[in-house]
């Protein structure tokens, strides 16, 4: 670890990077979800959703082997292993005529991808700690989201001049450039003796040795319970703006502004966690996490759908504050697992998407002709997840006195 920490920008491009090949392949398909679902004979819209859902199925299964290999044989040689899974799923998802077997391609999109993004963290706890390493994950996340503000209308434009495969092609091709780049400009980030010789204990022992940290478990819940409940609205999106709202051709912009709430979070986050701490920032975005979807629920109980502009109002809101927990929930994880920061972001993106895939799914159920469910969902694990920065802030406080 450097004494001195300094800002490195292709680094942290290339990171962004990494990771978003994962948010283009999820975000870049919501448009066409409708006409795979036409093409490939789907007749409930909701089954649409597992297209999205099940990839993150996928990513935290992946991460969950990919984390600890990458400990012992470096983090390069792991990511493009994931990257030929993404190739074989991708395949399947262009070639098949067949529903279940396109949500099977999906979770091998997903596996492949896990690699890429959960040892881009690694990569970044290798370089950085502390609220620095915060900072440089905010940043990170901040030039991520720029791909959500663009995907959708990439995905629009794909459909609608070419077919729904496109977006498969271009997120392969997006996804060489990318593993060419880190190839060709990024060295190796964990030096041969930082490595653990592996043995098949690695997967036992490394596991035994994340849950002797509290701080670490508990932070990596709060990421599922917020995942879960962002994940309904990306799998849901969709058909609230397109079949609730009927703004079809607003769906792309409206998403695109979202994400740039998002954004916005993230880079004053940036700006604010070195001076203020990343533990009080999470903690004060987790209660107005809670507090804005309360306050949504309170006025619109009725299950009455209020105007497209209340609703993106609210939502800006939502994810104002999501954005702010995103970067600083990952970095609370990893801070005490530098020394298996592989198997710890992999037991972290694991744990986080096991929790969040089933809320997903069972939320995005009663999603169907009302956004309330949505609200409900953000109260929920938005008060949940207050109570877990509550449990850690009297425990270490116990265990300093």
């Amino acid at each position: 670890m450097q004494e001195k920490q300094e800002f490195k920008l292709e680094f942290v491009a290339l990171m962004a990077s990494l990771m978003s090949i994962v948010a283009l392949t999820i975000d870049a398909l919501l448009p066409a979800l409708s006409d795979i679902g036409e093409s490939l004979g789907v007749n409930n819209p909701v089954e649409n959703q597992l297209l999205i859902t099940m990839i993150f199925l996928g990513i935290g299964f992946g991460q969950l082997f990919f984390g600890p290999l990458s400990d012992s044989f470096g983090r390069k040689p792991i990511v493009y292993a994931g990257f030929l899974i993404f190739i074989i799923g991708s395949i399947i998802c262009v070639t098949t005529n067949n529903f279940d077997i396109m949500v099977v391609g999906r979770i091998l999109q997903g596996v492949g991808l896990s690699a890429p993004r959960s040892i881009s963290l690694s990569m970044i706890r290798d370089t950085y700690s502390g609220n620095y390493m915060a900072k440089i994950m905010s940043i990170v996340v901040m030039f991520f989201i720029l791909v959500p503000v663009i995907a959708p209308t990439l995905g629009t434009f794909l459909t609608y001049f070419f077919s729904w495969k496109s977006i498969f092609y271009f997120n392969l091709i997006f996804g060489v450039c990318i593993m060419f780049w880190l190839w060709k400009r990024q060295p190796e980030t964990l030096p041969m003796e930082k490595r653990v010789r592996f043995k098949p204990s690695i997967f036992i022992d490394g596991t035994i040795a994340f849950f002797k940290h509290k701080d670490a478990v508990a932070f990596t819940f709060v990421s599922g319970f917020i995942t879960g409940s962002f994940m309904v609205y990306l799998s849901t999106s969709q058909q609230i703006f397109e079949n609730q709202y009927n703004l079809a051709e607003l769906f792309p912009f409206i998403f695109a502004s979202l994400a740039v709430s998002i954004g916005l979070a993230t880079f004053f986050n940036s700006r604010l966690v070195v001076r203020f701490g990343m533990f009080k920032i999470g903690f004060i975005s987790a209660i107005a996490y809670a507090i804005i979807s309360i306050l949504y629920v309170c006025l619109f109980w009725s299950g009455e759908n209020p105007s497209i502009y209340v609703l993106v109002g609210f939502f800006a809101m939502q994810f104002f504050a999501v954005g702010f927990l995103f970067g600083n929930l990952r970095a609370l994880a990893m801070q005490p697992l530098g020394h298996i920061a592989g198997i710890g972001a992999a037991i972290n993106g694991f744990i986080s998407t096991v929790l969040a895939v089933p809320i997903a799914n069972y939320i995005g159920n009663f999603v169907k002709v009302s956004v309330l469910p949505l609200f409900i969902g953000f109260s929920v694990f938005g008060i949940l997840s207050v109570l877990v920065f509550l449990y850690v802030r009297r425990s270490n406080s116990l265990s300093r006195s």
